[in-house]
This record gives structure tokens, C-alpha cells and sequence, in this order.
């Protein structure tokens, strides 16, 4: 193999694995997140992001999951009302993760995220 072929095989590798780590499906977007409702009752769920801004997603039925709602990253608190009664949960969110929060029969709220680049 001679000097030509070897610089031009390193070249032509650099360009796939540079092209290849590039490919993010997502690039910097806010987090979104869902409720599902595993309980017995209708759930309402309050949404306040650190920076003071509030979402809700409203009257999700028992055994079915709301839509995806954006919001900014950073430590949220979800109220999560059932029966008329507030169950909390606070954690810190990050850019480019969908959160699923589901409320379970005992009202235990579980907040599990995955990174929309996987």
C-alpha cells in the first residue's frame, strides 16, 4: 500500500466517524413530558419549571396517557392532583429527554426519562 492509499483510507475514516457523531436526532430542544394515569380516577397534573413558568395537563382518565407537553429544562415540580388531593414530585430535567410521569392505584409518582438522541 503505498503513502497515497494510506492517507486517503485515514482521510475517508476521519470523514465517517466525524459525519457519523454528528447525527443527533435532537439538538438542544426543550423537554417534553406525559402523564399516565394508572390510578382508579381522573388526574390533573401541575407542571412548574424553575424558571417560574407553569404547565397543566388536565382530566387524564384512568388507564390512558395525556399528550407530550414542552417545557424549560432545569428543576421542575409536578403536583399531580387526584380525588382533590396533591401528591409532589420534584427532579431535575434536562434538554433533549421526553419524561413519562405515571400516578400508580397507591398515588406513587414515578418520572422516568430518555434521551431523544438514543
Amino acid at each position: 500500500m503505498n503513502v497515497r492509499h494510506l492517507l486517503f483510507f485515514a482521510l475517508s475514516a476521519c470523514i465517517i466517524l466525524l459525519s457519523a457523531s454528528g447525527c443527533k436526532k435532537c439538538k438542544g430542544e426543550q423537554p417534553r413530558a406525559r402523564i399516565t394515569n394508572n390510578g382508579t380516577q381522573k388526574a390533573s397534573v401541575q407542571v412548574k419549571t424553575s424558571g417560574g413558568n407553569t404547565i397543566n395537563i388536565n382530566n387524564v382518565d384512568p388507564g390512558t396517557s395525556s399528550e407530550y407537553a414542552s417545557y424549560a429544562p432545569g428543576q421542575v415540580t409536578f403536583t399531580i392532583t387526584v380525588n382533590n388531593a396533591n401528591y409532589v414530585k420534584i427532579t431535575d430535567i434536562s434538554t433533549c429527554y421526553q419524561y413519562d410521569i405515571a400516578i400508580d392505584r397507591a398515588n406513587a409518582i414515578t418520572v422516568n426519562g430518555v434521551d431523544r438522541n438514543d
